[in-house]
């Protein structure tokens, strides 16, 4: 007989992001002629660069012709896509990753869930609270998470590190010892960043009791701030401790396309083991995820004009990001974020919870936002909202908010 994995039932009852889906859904149902603005899912709106359709043209061309057709992909991924990122994204800010240390993917979401299969279900895992919700999703999958206790939205078995506004809405080292601790900077959902000596901390901290930071710098891109590290390798002794997880979907708009990477070092040795050889291991069971025309299109970023053209994708979404950040300052709400990260993160108004506000926002004013209860129990009595939509949109919807809220 069939048996499943019961550690799916101890997910809680419903995902944040399907929710917002049926309660807009409904909410159009039943107001269609009701313009609606989202700034909620961390989506991007604006095409494709000239140079990444340029690039897969060409690539599929190629694949149309006997001589450059291509199958399946290397385990790691082509070596003319890792290459460039090697020399772009590490050796140009004078960190130590060699090309053979980089794993090509379908995007860091799918590597983000799935890195935690390569550890034991011993391991204790520590996560910012707030946190983007897959990194304690995939581990409650696996069974490493513990049971739920419904009345605190907390699982027993993992390591909330609370993310507050008297700390800048970073996390502190935690008191209790972990062993993987996940890391997110820029971070989804607050924005949040911090400077190379902070991060400094966290190496060290994971160098001396044998933990693994899995860094996730999928925002990097949008970092404007002198002294706030776009890798985690740009810190003394990562190499040991660190696996970092990259993202081609908001700096280059992939979100249709799907493409990332992970970095997993040589020198990353736990148990007597070499992490790169078991992610090795595990990668070429699933192939990479990312064919040959999507790879050609990640390389042609790198090239001059796709870098001038990912600049003025990221100037466009931080324009928005501004946008949104003064004006609702001037309209009275306590906001953070959107300086170097694409979300801004907002203290609801009048002691509302993170739901009341949303169900307000869209039943009142016709924006769409993300419940800040939805990235764990700190999160409530917050709000994120997102820079991903057109310039248009995020005035009127500012403008929308701020007369209805100054009523």
């Amino acid at each position: 007989m069939v048996k499943i994995n019961d550690n799916y039932e101890k997910l809680p009852g419903s995902y944040l992001f399907s929710d917002i889906a049926k309660k807009v859904s409904a909410y159009q149902e039943a107001n269609p002629d009701q313009k609606i603005i989202r700034l909620g899912i961390g989506d991007v709106t604006q095409p494709l660069t000239d140079s990444v359709i340029s690039a897969l043209h060409s690539a599929v061309d190629e694949m149309g012709q006997a001589k450059t057709f291509h199958g399946y992909a290397p385990d790691l991924g082509y070596e003319f896509l890792r290459t460039a990122i090697a020399k772009h994204d590490y050796e140009e800010r004078g960190c130590d990753i060699a090309a053979d240390e980089i794993f090509v993917s379908d995007g860091a979401k799918s590597d983000s869930a799935n890195i935690q299969e390569i550890f034991s279900l011993d391991n204790v895992i520590a996560v910012c609270d707030p946190v983007y919700p897959v990194y304690v999703d995939s581990n409650v999958m696996a069974g490493r998470a513990g049971d739920y206790d419904e009345e605190r939205g907390l699982f027993d078995r993992i390591v909330y590190m609370p993310c507050d506004a008297e700390h800048g809405f970073a996390p502190q080292l935690p008191e209790q010892e972990a062993d993987l601790i996940y890391l997110c900077f820029p971070n989804n959902p607050t924005g949040a960043v911090i400077n190379k000596e902070e991060l400094q901390k966290w190496v060290d901290y994971a160098n001396e009791h044998s933990s693994i930071i899995i860094y996730d710098a999928a925002y990097e891109a949008y970092i404007r701030t002198d002294g706030i590290p776009h890798s985690i390798y740009e810190c003394k002794g990562a190499r040991t401790c660190a696996i970092e997880l990259h993202s081609f979907s908001k700096n280059a708009g992939f979100t249709g396309v799907r493409l990332g990477y992970t970095v997993v070092p040589k020198d990353l040795v736990r148990d007597g083991v070499a992490l790169h050889k078991l992610w090795a291991r595990r990668h070429s069971t699933k192939y990479n995820g990312a064919p040959y025309i999507i790879q050609r299109a990640g390389e042609a970023v790198y090239s001059e004009a796709g870098q001038r053209e990912v600049k003025q994708l990221v100037d466009y979404y931080m324009k928005n990001a501004a946008y949104i950040l003064k004006g609702l300052k001037e309209a009275g709400f306590t906001v953070s974020g959107g300086v170097d990260a694409p979300y801004i993160w907002l203290k609801t108004p009048n002691q509302m919870t993170s739901w009341e506000f949303f169900d307000e926002l869209l039943e009142k004013v016709g924006v769409v936002g993300t419940p800040g209860s939805g990235f764990g129990p700190h999160g409530e009595g917050y709000f994120r909202l997102t820079a991903f939509g057109s310039y248009e949109n995020t005035v009127e919807a500012v403008d929308r908010m701020t007369k209805h809220f100054q009523k």
